[in-house]
């Protein structure tokens, strides 16, 4: 026999065995060979088609298992929401984090809380849905009600079986990190040429799970760790517990994760993992700490996207030295004039950085910052780099460096607002930098989150004058013939940006809401307004009525200033209005709760004594109620607690029905 006939034998002799063993594993459950063998399988495979590409059989694990391509990925809607982690960046923010949730659970102390600790792994959200013990659906975080279906795309991924083993659920969604080992990534990077090299192993990550031919998503040595559940047919007491199960269904969560009992417990374990974390063989960027109770964890429940029973505890900043050569200003979309400092280049962890926020006059005042002065500059996570302290002073070069009196971009006054230390441009709808920033917000991740239309290419189209405010980008295809001929444009790349475009135009309120760059509206304050109002034009009638906004429980003062402001601008109700034409928006339907307090109105006041205030109120709205700050005819109930004010009084007169704390808890079901 030939040598070409014996390879192709050999290649067709792999491509059997490599099908039959990933169907023990990820099939059966039951691997015949152990993962050391399968995998010196794959690397014969591979190095035999690389060098023989002509003799690559038709049943190749790389063309074949999962091998086709799609044309796009579906959208995919998780049971359940899939939050993100507030962050805590030091030993304080730890202990706030506690005290919070102590005050919140109207508890003495945190002596009962036992806390699960882990290293936090920078890598991509994915969300496992089984039925009956059947893998069904794997999708990404996406904006936290729905992400990308990348089920076909994980079929190669170790620890990801397709059927879990007895004891299962009928129903339960599992939540974890895809991510790139180090080790992983530099074989990765190592392969493809210099322009289609990933920058990190995250990215390389995404960039392999994301892939619409399947084939590169199995080519690829991705991993998987659970830290999470979503929805679960099933009651799980603990953390542990339902680590403990998972490890029974052969889906290993984390090996260096820890119960502590204490914050000190806490500090300490989180000093050993940073001393250790540049053995581990993937990318961490914090400590995660959860508290370990479901119980507790479902009393706490969450504040706007995050959990109020976790946190991310990120790694200390990198640090760096480096001069600054010069300082120029940058002007936001709400018109803010941020001074920033252009340095001498400095490698921080591993990035090159020459710029870096000076934050406001007053912090260069306090700091005594000039231009020549050596200084200490800072990167914590994806935070800007900014600088946080003088090292040395340069003692040739005295003058200050002083605010500017007009704006850098467009020559308008600049003002101070009272009690801000922030300088603003005045010319909020005609400074060229501003609207720039305003349509940046309204395409970016958390608004529209239109693919392919970053701060680059929004940038190019303004100045070209092919948009000048938000709802330009709507009407792009009418540009279509000179936008094609761009640097970095083509037919391919501007089809993507206008189906983006397209798939962008179904939006939920809250998102809506965000994505107009109000002052002091973020999140949590565009949630808090989109639960409040059904309708846009209701939304629209009700943002000049102060009392109707200041009885919306959670909105502050400024954030309520700030939305009667807006809408006092005709050239921001014009703008409303264009959307209105492009925009299909949803609104949150109030689900029928077979409880008491369903649809109705809720005051509070007084001091409870078996809750705080704020469990109160969040447990109120779990089943269905709306919380108002003040009475009014509006009122269904007042609940009241100890030392009630003059609530009670108005309370009667309107012949409002009070309830003390033990009625309310018993109508409430607990």
């Amino acid at each position: 026999m030939d040598k070409e006939k014996k390879i192709k034998k050999r290649l067709e002799e792999l491509a059997d065995l490599i099908k039959k063993h990933n169907y023990y594993y990820h099939s059966l459950d039951k691997p015949k060979i152990s993962d050391q063998k399968f995998d010196k399988l794959v690397k014969e495979n591979d190095t035999l088609e690389k060098k023989y590409p002509d003799l690559i059989s038709k049943n190749s694990p790389n063309k074949n298992y999962g091998g086709k391509i799609k044309d796009n990925f579906k959208k995919i809607k998780h049971d359940s929401q899939m939050y993100s982690l507030a962050n805590a960046f030091d030993n304080n923010d730890i202990k706030e984090f506690i005290k919070r949730s102590v005050k919140f659970l109207n508890l003495k102390n945190d002596n009962n809380f036992e806390y699960i600790c882990e290293p936090k792994i920078d890598g991509l959200s994915l969300n496992l849905v089984y039925k009956n013990g059947n893998l069904v659906s794997a999708g990404t975080r996406g904006d936290g009600l729905i992400g990308e279906d990348v089920t076909e795309n994980i079929l190669n991924i170790k620890n990801i079986p397709s059927k879990l083993k007895k004891n299962f659920p009928d129903f339960i969604e599992i939540r974890g990190e895809v991510f790139l080992n180090k080790s992983d990534f530099e074989k990765l990077n190592s392969r493809l040429e210099n322009k289609s090299k990933f920058a990190n192993p995250r990215n390389a990550a995404a960039g392999s799970l994301r892939q619409l031919d399947i084939s590169i998503s199995h080519s690829r040595p991705l991993k998987f760790t659970p830290h999470g559940i979503g929805k679960c047919s099933d009651n799980f007491d603990k953390i542990e517990n339902y680590y403990d199960q998972l490890k029974y269904w052969n889906i290993i969560p984390n090996n260096l994760n820890k119960k502590c009992h204490s914050v000190n417990e806490i500090i300490e374990f989180y000093n050993q993992i940073d001393q250790k974390r540049s053995d581990i063989d993937y990318d961490i960027d914090g400590l995660v700490v959860k508290i370990n109770s479901f119980k507790l964890q479902e009393r706490l429940g969450y504040v706007g996207k995050n959990p109020r029973w976790a946190v991310a505890l990120k790694f200390s900043a990198e640090k760096a030295n480096t001069i600054i050569q010069s300082v120029d200003y940058q002007v936001g979309r709400t018109g803010a004039i941020t001074p920033v400092a252009r340095m001498q280049p400095v490698n921080l962890g591993g990035v090159i950085i020459s710029n870096a926020s000076l934050h406001n006059f007053d912090e260069i005042n306090k700091k005594n910052i000039n231009v020549l002065d050596l200084v200490e500059i800072e990167r914590a996570g994806d935070v800007i780099p900014y600088v946080t302290r003088l090292v040395k002073k340069n003692s040739k070069f005295n003058s200050k460096i002083k605010p500017p009196r007009n704006c850098p971009i467009c020559k308008s006054i600049v003002l101070k607002e009272k009690d801000e230390a922030i300088l603003r441009c005045s010319n909020t709808y005609g400074c060229k930098s501003q609207k720039i920033g305003r349509i940046i917000h309204f395409v970016s991740k958390k608004s529209l989150n239109i693919d392919g239309f970053g701060e680059k290419q929004v940038k190019q189209l303004f100045n070209l004058k092919y948009i000048d405010k938000v709802e330009d980008i709507f009407n792009l295809e009418k540009f279509k013939s000179e936008i094609i001929k761009l640097d970095g444009w083509g037919e391919l790349s501007f089809s993507n940006l206008i189906n983006s475009i397209n798939n962008s135009k179904k939006i939920s309120f809250d998102k809506f809401i965000y994505s107009l760059g109000i002052r002091f509206i973020g999140e949590v304050n565009a949630e808090i307004v989109a639960n409040e109002f059904k309708e846009l034009d209701v939304f629209i009638s009700s943002s000049s009525n102060i009392s109707v906004l200041e009885n919306i429980d959670g909105l502050g003062p400024k954030a309520i200033s700030s939305i009667i402001d807006f809408f006092s601008k005709d050239i921001n109700k014009e703008t409303i209005k264009n959307l209105k034409k492009h925009l299909s928006i949803t609104f949150i339907e109030n689900e029928v709760l077979d409880n008491f307090f369903s649809n109705k109105h809720l005051v509070f006041t007084g001091t409870l004594s078996e809750l705080s205030r704020d469990e109160a109120k969040y447990l109120a709205k779990t089943k269905g109620a709306k919380i108002l700050s003040s009475i009014s005819k509006k009122t269904d109930f007042l609940i009241a607690g100890e030392k009630a004010g003059s609530k009670i009084d108005k309370a009667t007169q309107l012949g409002i029905k009070i309830l003390n704390e033990k009625e309310f808890l018993k109508k409430i079901n607990l």
